[in-house]
């Protein structure tokens, strides 16, 4: 469902994709490089297209390039599964985010900051407002946070895992419905593509 001629376009041409036009530089060997060398680098440089993805969720870009089928316009013995695919789409919009490593995902950044917030709310509690005698219970409450964060963010890790394996099964199948609809010759793929990201225009 992605599109490689918009990925080229976006990479070649919009500033957000600057350091993976670079990466793709790097491996053309050399400065300028054509929306069709692009896609052939993609083909053979799997991590180019990763990288691509990943840098959308982080922005929450979709790398859905397609459009919702327009149910009004088919024959009946189509429509049941084209709502199904419109269906997946939607949910596979929604839980795209979770496609990301958790690792790098803004939820850890969030905790590893409000840790951080603790952290410094511990010592000036302690050093500016003179407070030695509780330090053993801000400390208590310190090492309390950090149990909470880990608990925290060890649920949003399974969370994660378990969203990103609906994804690719809910991808793969919606992927499958398509086909089976251009082959009744219900709709045109190509005709669902989504050709430019309206955030980038």
């Amino acid at each position: 469902m992605i599109h490689l001629k918009r990925v080229a376009l976006e990479i070649k041409t919009v500033g957000l994709y600057d350091l993976i036009l670079q990466d793709v530089q790097k491996i053309a060997q050399k400065n300028s490089v054509s929306e069709d060398e692009i896609i052939e680098i993609i083909k053979t440089n799997p991590q180019i297209l990763e990288d691509y993805k990943q840098l959308n969720v982080e922005y929450n870009l979709s790398n859905i390039h397609l459009r919702d089928i327009d149910i009004e316009s088919l024959e009946e013995s189509c429509k049941q599964k084209a709502k199904e695919v419109n269906k997946n789409l939607a949910h596979l919009r929604e839980i795209e985010k979770y496609t990301l490593d958790f690792e790098q995902s803004s939820t850890l950044v969030i905790i590893f900051s409000i840790e951080f917030f603790v952290l410094f709310s511990v010592q000036y509690f302690i050093v500016l407002l003179d407070l030695k005698e509780w330090q053993w219970w801000i400390y208590s409450v310190f090492a309390l946070s950090i149990v909470v964060a880990w608990w925290y963010a060890k649920k949003e890790q399974k969370l994660y895992a378990k969203n990103s394996a609906v994804f690719e099964e809910m991808y793969e199948k919606t992927l499958k419905l398509l086909e089976e609809l251009e082959e009744q010759g219900c709709i045109k793929k190509e005709d669902l593509i989504i050709q430019e990201c309206e955030e980038h225009v």
